[in-house]
């Protein structure tokens, strides 16, 4: 899946900031649209963390539909 289908896919639920250090470590923030809860990701490059955050996306739609 390209990444840019990811982050329109990330966008439906989050908002979403991106940092990069000095050093050139990212860092992806998601902030839930309807909870406020934030849950943060690091990594070397912008895939990786978009990667990261994209795979607990869908860990957290599998939670809430076993939830129902």
């Amino acid at each position: 899946m390209r990444n840019t289908t990811k982050l329109k896919t990330l966008l439906l639920k989050y908002t979403v900031s991106f940092d990069m250090d000095a050093d050139g470590l990212f860092t992806l923030l998601l902030i839930d649209k309807n909870t406020n809860h934030t849950k943060r990701f690091e990594g070397e490059s912008y895939s990786k963390v978009l990667a990261k955050a994209y795979s607990y996306l869908l860990k957290e739609v599998k939670h809430i539909k076993a939830t129902r």
